[in-house]
């Protein structure tokens, strides 16, 4: 095999491991009714369902590249795959709750190491000219995923069972195994420094804490369960802090807060991913529940969403070029706000030309948003912090799509028990997860305006 053939073979494989990741991550919240019926389970309680995915993802997240220089990539590579296939199988043979939110969360320690193992295993194999063409290829995966993911998943639930948005995995899985062992480069392992296990370890129990708190029941007598976890997430976030101080080698550098624009970006990151992240999991669920749409009509409503959102991506460089990232991202965070407030307005009197537009307007709004926060917050750290900035980015990514899963469901309970009514719980919902998102535009103010500077001078060349 030439060395151009072997390269298309590598990014062909990335390519497909993104996609299943992608894929994943959204294929699943249309069918969630269906799931809840057929495992006698309340339909908000699948919640757990997607955090336990993302929250794994967020915890392994930091370890991929470590893994990949200690065992190799290619054999890292291999076990992800088989781990995530093993358990999309898991998954597709729960007969509870409890065992589908297990296999979750094997899924997702198979998930959590299929992009970054990826993109490390193209940055070695490819030249640093065709490496952003490389990255810009795989991309491509990423952005299918979620426009087939809700509509695949509605069309699998309406015409055969719920299991196959798992069994899906496993014919993918199966090329991809065959095709890492015949087509990526057999590495050896590198040498690499001592793993930071404690600090990880704080900082996952800090994310798992405070995770199960907000998943805490909303009865009174679980008040304080939830007191006890936030306390323990508090504690644990605080403790990182010394410990990193007097640490040769932490998992993050205190060092990455004092670019001025990656704090800030990293906690608006974090607001507006939490409004925005509860979209993909309330909306399937209102539309079925209390609109009485069918499985596959309301993987089918969430298509305007993923392809605004893909065609929007080519707007953005000039905007941010025009008006700088803060003016850009004040402007663009009150739209994605305004747009999931506007979502409480949906019901069956409303036409659909203007639903329509409030979802084509959500999806290339939020599309952009993502893009200019990403750049806002990575592109000011040095070469030698981007590495350890761009994993903690990552896990806060991760984490802010369980927090919005987990607060929207916590949210529609309260107000349902509140009101007495599903329909009012949804719709106050999705007002409050968009004031929070509105929330990270205050945040954004505070950004430094060199990177304005910066944006113009590079569009003036």
């Amino acid at each position: 095999m030439t060395r151009q053939s072997s390269h298309t073979a590598l990014l062909w494989i990335v390519a497909v491991g993104f996609f299943m990741q992608a894929l994943d991550t959204t294929i699943v919240n249309t069918a969630l009714p269906s799931i809840a019926r057929d495992l006698h389970a309340a339909p908000l309680a699948m919640q757990a369902i997607v955090v336990a995915y993302t929250l794994t993802m967020a915890l392994l997240t930091p370890a991929s590249g470590w893994l990949a220089d200690r065992f190799g990539t290619r054999l890292v590579y291999l076990v992800s795959i088989s781990l995530f296939v093993i358990g999309s199988l898991t998954c597709a043979m729960a007969h509870s709750l409890d065992q589908l939110v297990w296999a979750r969360v094997l899924q997702g320690v198979g998930g959590s190491m299929l992009l970054p193992i990826g993109r490390l295993a193209i940055l070695r194999a490819v030249s640093g000219e065709a490496y952003v063409s490389a990255l810009a290829m795989i991309s491509v995966a990423g952005q299918v995923g979620p426009i087939l993911g809700p509509t695949l998943g509605g069309w699998f639930v309406q015409s055969f069972t719920w299991h196959w948005i798992f069994l899906i995995n496993v014919p993918i899985g199966a090329v991809g195994l065959y095709a890492v062992h015949r087509f990526l480069p057999n590495d050896t392992a590198h040498d690499a420094p001592p793993f930071d296990f404690i600090g990880c370890g704080l900082l996952s129990l800090c994310m798992v804490s405070f995770s199960l708190a907000l998943d805490c029941p909303v009865e009174t007598h679980r008040g304080a369960v939830s007191a006890a976890l936030f306390a323990v997430a508090a504690v644990s976030a605080f403790a990182y802090v010394p410990y990193a101080r007097h640490r040769r080698n932490p998992l993050f550098h205190l060092a990455l807060f004092r670019e001025p624009n990656f704090s800030v970006g990293l906690v608006g990151n974090l607001l507006c991913r939490i409004g925005s992240s509860a979209v993909p999991f309330l909306l399937p669920l209102m539309m079925q529940l209390e609109l009485g749409y069918s499985p596959l009509h309301s993987g089918m409503m969430m298509l305007p969403i993923a392809i605004a959102g893909t065609l929007s991506k080519r707007w953005i460089a000039r905007l941010v070029s025009r008006y700088g990232y803060d003016n850009f991202l004040l402007v663009n965070t009150a739209l994605v706000g305004a747009s999931i407030v506007a979502f409480a307005a949906f019901s069956p009197s409303l036409p659909l030309a203007v639903e329509i537009a409030i979802l084509v307007l959500f999806g290339a709004c939020n599309s952009m948003q993502f893009a200019a926060m990403n750049s806002v917050t990575l592109k000011g750290l040095s070469s030698k912090d981007a590495g350890s900035g761009n994993s903690l980015f990552s896990m806060v990514q991760m984490l802010a799509i369980g927090l919005g899963v987990s607060i929207g469901g916590l949210l529609v309970q309260v107000f349902e028990g509140q009101f007495g009514s599903a329909s009012v719980g949804f719709r106050l919902s999705f007002v409050c997860m968009g004031v929070v998102t509105l929330l990270s535009g205050v945040v954004f103010r505070r950004l430094d305006s060199a990177p304005r500077a910066a944006a113009q001078a590079s569009a003036a060349r």
